[in-house]
């Protein structure tokens, strides 16, 4: 599996010159599984002198929490900083928070249910005693009198779920953390384009490393317990594939990586952050003596009788993502002859366009499950030109073993995979497995399907995994509930289709267009478009704002 690897700043170990907070939008951070994690923090420890990792992350947390609070105003003397501390070293991390606020003249109580147990958690708890920190062991019975609340009871590897106090107080951060929005927040929120629920208006629940009782390797909750739902997270060392894939993006809320300081470039991550600089310079520059031509000819298959419209959407969407020419090839009877909204679109029955002629083809939507769909799938896996399936094309795939060893035999033989886009029921049938299983474990479910299928694999949903076969993976970080509506999957299949009859590379293009499909949902709903009632049709025309503005505004 190739590797990324890791270096947290380039001034090497210095926690002084090394930035404290890290912002992870828009860069590729290394995303390390819990096992790379202790990994890492076992070789720095024998480096450092005793309690420094715990030391750096106190403070780094504190820091944050400080800063938060001269923006917000929420802490005084009457509404002080609680945190709950767990017994392990994620509550030392939350006694050395309290022995820092408390010195930087906030008001702190912790509540620790159970003292803590490791040497590193016990050398915290003393600095909290000595620093004057108030500590409890019993929860406080509300939490309405407290500006700031800071869950630091469990943190990477918990393996099992939350339970007794620990389970209860869990349940009451997060009711914390969601609250309830009163009139003033609504009369905010129906002003042009404001973004409501920012973090200072709500519950203000900060979450140590994870958000207690979240498996940082997949993103789901342990076991299916209960877990912290945090306004925001700040995360040592580095960040965790956990905190943007499945429920973990909610749970954490607004993310910050604390990196302690470290070098760790001798280490390597199993999966990286979607970013632009990842895909950036593969776009085509767009000089004055560029024609249509330059830009690639897309030609998108499917639309069975009565199901052209997705196909339809799908090349609506490559349009607006700078195809030259975007062709739609129907399988079955009864398609329009033209598409009114955009009658730059070529529409033809499939067996009047040479596919073979195409820059690259986008396969799937609205195909249908007939024989003829059969036979079109084993006519294109021939063709010597990039090629992305999708929805239809996929469940075809799933059905007829003899299909998905010809996709992977021209993958792995002749150096040419396609790209496939599943949702997790699409991969479940792909892998002879379910849905759950899939969602158990995204990372695995997706390099276990490029295996099989030797292509690049979009595995789509909440922290969406795109894994190539050379064992390149990244997560997206991009995208919200705007994409849950019908049509935003065929959208992106034209995206992508388009970037590659542009030229891009395959993982790349995939990279890029599940990038820009997510960041289009995220600029509408900053608008005031979502996430609630956005249509798949309204993507298309953000993701040309965006990749203008991203890729090609010094020539505008």
């Amino acid at each position: 599996m190739t590797a990324t690897p890791f270096s947290a700043s380039s001034s090497g170990s210095s926690p002084a010159a090394a930035p404290m907070l890290v912002n992870p939008h828009d860069r590729p951070l290394p995303l390390f599984s819990a096992a790379e994690l202790r990994a890492l923090e076992t070789q720095a420890a024998a480096a450092l002198s005793p309690h420094t990792l715990m030391a750096r992350a106190g403070a780094a947390a504190a820091r944050l929490l400080i800063e938060q609070i001269a923006h917000d105003g929420s802490v005084d003397a009457a509404h002080p900083v609680l945190l709950i501390a767990g017994p392990g070293n994620n509550g030392g991390d939350a006694l050395v928070v309290a022995a820092e606020l408390q010195r930087a003249g906030v008001a702190v109580e912790v509540c620790m249910p159970v003292e803590v147990k490791p040497d590193d958690a016990r050398w915290a708890l003393a600095e909290a005693r000595a620093a004057g920190v108030a500590i409890s062991q019993t929860p406080p019975a509300s939490f309405d009198g407290y500006g700031w609340l800071v869950d630091g009871m469990f943190g990477i590897g918990l393996a099992r779920p939350l339970e007794g106090v620990f389970a209860e107080l869990a349940e009451r951060l997060t009711a914390r953390a969601i609250g309830t929005r009163g009139h003033a927040e609504v009369l905010r929120a129906a002003a042009p384009y404001a973004l409501p629920g920012a973090p200072a208006a709500r519950g203000r629940v900060l979450a140590l490393d994870v958000p207690s009782g979240l498996d940082s390797d997949t993103g789901n909750v342990v076991d299916g317990g209960v877990a912290v739902r945090a306004t925001c997270t700040v995360t040592f060392i580095g960040a965790k594939p956990g905190l943007f894939m499945g429920a973990g993006r909610d749970l954490a809320g607004a993310l910050t990586v604390a990196p302690l300081g470290l070098d760790a470039s001798g280490h390597v991550a199993g999966a990286v952050l979607n970013a632009p600089a990842l895909f950036a310079a593969h776009f085509p520059a767009r000089d004055f003596a560029t024609h249509k031509g330059t830009f690639g000819s897309l030609a998108v298959v499917g639309g069975d009788t009565g199901m052209c419209g997705a196909p339809i959407l799908a090349a609506r969407a490559a349009l607006h993502t700078g195809a030259g020419k975007v062709h739609v090839a129907l399988l079955g009877e009864g398609g329009p002859a033209y598409d009114p909204p955009h009658p730059e679109l070529m529409l033809h029955a499939l067996d009047d366009l040479p596919l073979d002629s195409m820059d690259a083809l986008s396969i799937g939507c609205g195909m249908g499950h007939r024989e003829r769909a059969t036979r079109v799938l084993h006519d294109v896996l021939s063709l010597d030109v990039p090629k992305l399936f999708d929805a239809d094309a996929l469940n075809l795939l799933a059905r007829d073993p003899a299909l998905a060893a010809a996709l992977a035999a021209r993958g792995a033989q002749a150096q040419d995979p396609a790209i496939v886009t599943p949702h997790p029921l699409e991969a479940a049938r792909l892998l002879g497995i379910d849905a759950p299983a899939v969602q158990r474990d995204r990372l695995a479910a997706a390099r276990a399907l490029t295996r099989r299928l030797a292509s690049i694999v979009v595995l789509k949903g909440a922290g969406t995994v795109i894994a190539a076969p050379d064992g390149r993976v990244a997560v997206n970080p991009t995208g919200n509930a705007a994409l849950a509506t019908g049509g935003t999957g065929d959208v992106l299949g034209g995206i992508i289709g388009a970037l590659l009859a542009q030229g891009l590379p395959r993982y790349e293009a995939a990279l890029a267009g599940v990038y820009l499909h997510g960041l289009a949902a995220d600029a509408l709903t900053a608008r005031g478009d979502g996430p609630a009632g956005c249509t798949a049709g309204e993507l298309a025309p953000m993701v040309r704002k965006l990749m203008n503005r991203l890729f090609y505004a010094a020539q505008g």
